[in-house]
């Protein structure tokens, strides 16, 4: 079916993002996967293509367009080209409703540029070592001293933990347990007491720097709250259906590409003399996937279109992430078998999919939470 999602524009933008990846990130992906982090000039020409706060008001130096469908080509495009160091769609599509939506005109003024230029890159640290990702057991404070916050705690598995130069800090800020009391804290680079650990060792998305960070009485001012004191919880609830829409959409371009690479693969590479594409069980498994892929993607599509006109549920919205994260997985694995031992040697394109997408049922909420917030709406 042809797919009625996108506009002219939108496949114009495409070209721009296709551009931008050959000539700015894919002659250096694989330095960068060695040195397991990629290099700040990338993020600036990122900015200065317009790929960076595309739906930041003009005035702050953005795209001034709220358009989800800009974020949405850019993810399938970054996916396609097998691309997971350069995370601009962590900043745009997950910090960046927070800058927009929650911060005073002084912050405005004193963050967005840099957010579009590439210049201020940002990170949000939620999970914490044995918390996994029930935000109600977060251990970090912050204490209210009168016109700063005294903030203590540590953070794992942070992306864009080494290169950020804003981290979103999720810390509590009154005694109280539960969700109640969270509240949100931007720490500047360079505040005393903030320390980065290591950049950790990951079984795929090399190039993205994920790290550890450490706060030990950080100072942070308190005209760095994000969003109202207490409220944090409120706000991560509201932000989360687009961070998950946004895997959905990676997933899905993830699984489609992964077929249709497969199925080139098939036809060309021989058996028992004759093409993989002629036997039975092969054809079979191409027509299961490339049917899972055209169902989902038709559901992911949708939900793109409900999320533009500002009616897309968390419900839905855990849907799509559950079914299409899970079927990039399987896809992966089904489509790295079918490339025999070839599909184990990491030139293979399949090889970097099936490591670098593991990590797409986990993060955003795992599968597990997912089911449940499906299954709660459905049971109470």
């Amino acid at each position: 079916m042809r797919r009625e999602l996108y506009a002219v524009e939108h496949e114009a933008f495409r070209e721009t993002v296709k551009a931008f990846l050959a000539k700015e990130v894919l002659p250096h992906y694989d330095r960068w996967e060695q040195a397991g982090i990629v290099d700040r000039s990338a993020w600036l020409a990122a900015g200065r293509q317009g790929l960076l706060g595309m739906a930041v008001p003009e005035e702050y130096g953005g795209g001034g367009d709220p358009d989800f469908r800009y974020p949405a080509v850019l993810a399938e495009e970054f996916t396609r080209a097998g691309v997971s160091g350069l995370a601009l769609g962590l900043h745009n599509d997950i910090i960046g409703p927070y800058l927009t939506g929650l911060t005073t005109e002084e912050q405005k003024r004193r963050w967005l540029p840099g957010f579009c230029s590439g210049e201020l890159i940002t990170a949000i640290a939620m999970t914490e070592p044995g918390t996994g990702s029930d935000l109600q057991a977060v251990r970090t404070t912050a204490v209210d001293r009168g016109d700063h916050y005294l903030l203590n705690g540590s953070k794992t598995f942070i992306s864009n933990g080494i290169l950020s130069d804003l981290v979103i800090v999720v810390a509590r800020t009154t005694p109280e347990g539960g969700a109640h009391g969270l509240s949100l804290l931007a720490v500047e680079r360079g505040a005393a007491g903030f320390e980065r650990g290591r950049n950790l060792d990951k079984i795929g998305q090399k190039s993205q720097d994920t790290a550890e960070l450490f706060f030990t009485d950080v100072r942070v001012p308190k005209e760095n709250l994000i969003g109202e004191e207490h409220q944090g919880f409120l706000h991560l609830m509201r932000n989360l259906a687009q961070e998950r829409l946004a895997i959905a959409v990676a997933a899905i371009a993830g699984a489609e590409h992964l077929v249709e690479l497969t199925t080139e693969y098939v036809k060309q590479r021989t058996a028992f003399g004759r093409p993989l594409a002629k036997l039975q069980h092969v054809r079979f498994e191409i027509a299961e996937l490339a049917t899972e892929c055209a169902v989902t993607r038709t559901f992911v599509d949708r939900c793109i279109t409900e999320h533009n006109r500002y009616a897309l549920t968390p419900v839905d919205a855990s849907m799509a992430k559950w079914w299409a994260t899970e079927l990039q997985k399987r896809t992966a694995d089904r489509c790295l078998q079918l490339h025999g031992g070839y599909g184990y040697m990491s030139e293979f394109p399949v090889a970097r999919a099936f490591t670098d997408g593991r990590i797409q049922t986990i993060y955003g909420g795992a599968t597990e939470i997912m089911k449940e917030i499906i299954g709660r709406s459905l049971l109470g």
